[in-house]
């Protein structure tokens, strides 16, 4: 998969990862990573192109 930037709202910081879920909610689609400052996860839109790249990869 290729690497995404995410942003940590409990931290307050950006970090990247390769290592993702893609998951759809309400018609949307969404990159879903563990944070790197704690147990919560780190959410970020996608849109349909990114997330069936993804997908496939």
């Amino acid at each position: 998969m290729a690497e995404m930037e995410f942003y940590d709202v409990k931290s307050k910081k950006k970090f990247k990862a390769s290592v993702f879920t893609v998951k759809e909610k309400g018609g949307r689609f969404f990159a879903v990573t563990k944070s790197l400052s704690g147990p919560h996860e780190c959410w970020r839109v996608m849109s349909k192109e990114q997330a069936m790249k993804a997908k496939k990869a």
